[in-house]
């Protein structure tokens, strides 16, 4: 069986980036046979590039395959790196909590119109913390290699609800 729209693929992949323009490959996730990467292919929740590389493959089959930024998470922008006043981490005791607040760590943040956003701490002052909005994999190329585990077609209720149900995909 090969892959193709609506059907369930088990992958076990490594993910690195280049540092910095260089040679030099950084791990960014790695799964295993154990904890495979389960999705329903098709579903249009994944890197269209990353589905592309993949389409036609069997269960057995090795993949490497390169994305660019461009068509991965996009560049990233210096005017979504900002300075959020300090006060709007501290408590009702005017304290800010040394554990979370902490340079390299994400923070669950709210924009003005109550979207969720995952925001780095990149710098504290007694005035601000400089968090940084791009997605953690902006402005990086990404290098996927791996094998195909399983390919199996998805159920009624995993299409109708456009999730994977079972191991390895979501529990009702």
């Amino acid at each position: 069986m090969t892959i193709e729209k609506n059907k369930v693929v088990s992958v076990n992949y490594i993910l690195t980036t280049f540092n910095n323009g260089s040679d030099e490959e950084i791990l960014v996730e790695e799964t295993s046979i154990d904890n495979p990467f389960v999705f329903l292919f098709g579903n249009g929740d994944l890197l269209e590039d990353f589905e592309s590389a993949l389409l036609g493959k069997s269960k057995g089959e090795k993949f490497d395959f390169r994305i660019g930024f461009e068509k991965g998470y996009g560049a990233s922008f210096p005017d979504h790196i900002i300075d959020v006043p300090i006060n709007a981490f501290k408590n009702e005791e005017g304290e800010i909590d040394q554990e979370m607040v902490v340079v390299g760590n994400y923070l669950p943040m709210h924009d003005q119109e109550g979207n969720r956003l995952q925001g780095l701490v990149v710098e504290i002052t007694d005035d601000f913390v400089k968090m940084d909005f791009n997605h953690p994999l902006a402005g990086k190329n990404l290098h996927f290699t791996g094998e195909v585990l399983e390919v199996r077609p998805a159920t009624l209720e995993e299409l109708s609800h456009g999730h994977v149900h079972g191991p390895g995909g979501h529990h009702h």
